[in-house]
């Protein structure tokens, strides 16, 4: 990570590239995996900084892709066979249930812990 970056940005994007392919977490579970912060300065850091990481597997809460990026996001969730759900009206939305990451460990169960000194 860059020395220019504040030191809650770097923490957040080391976060977003731990989760693994084909799982999601929220702004909210970011902020309170960092136990810092909230969802609203998490999505900032995302939107100021995120192009670098896998910004796509931090998530708004209702499984909704990022507006304005719905294709990209779609083509990554896709590749990575990111759980997803079809909505009443034929819309893709992230599956919550079964996509969302605890931070864990590296496969999502509850078998690891947290690696706070990583972070």
């Amino acid at each position: 990570m860059s020395e220019e970056l504040p030191a809650y940005a770097e923490r957040v994007l080391e976060l977003a590239e731990r989760i693994p392919p084909g799982r999601v977490m929220t702004y909210g579970d970011v902020a309170e995996w960092l136990d810092e912060g909230g969802p609203r300065q998490v999505g900032r850091v995302m939107a100021l900084y995120g192009g670098a990481v896998p910004w796509w597997r931090v998530v708004r809460a209702d499984g909704v892709p990022l507006p304005g990026s719905e294709l990209r996001a779609l083509e990554h969730y896709r590749a990575e066979a990111t759980p997803l759900r079809l909505t009443a009206g034929g819309e893709p939305r992230l599956d919550m249930r079964r996509a969302r990451w605890d931070g864990a460990d590296g496969d999502g169960d509850a078998d690891g812990d947290r690696d706070e000194a990583h972070i």
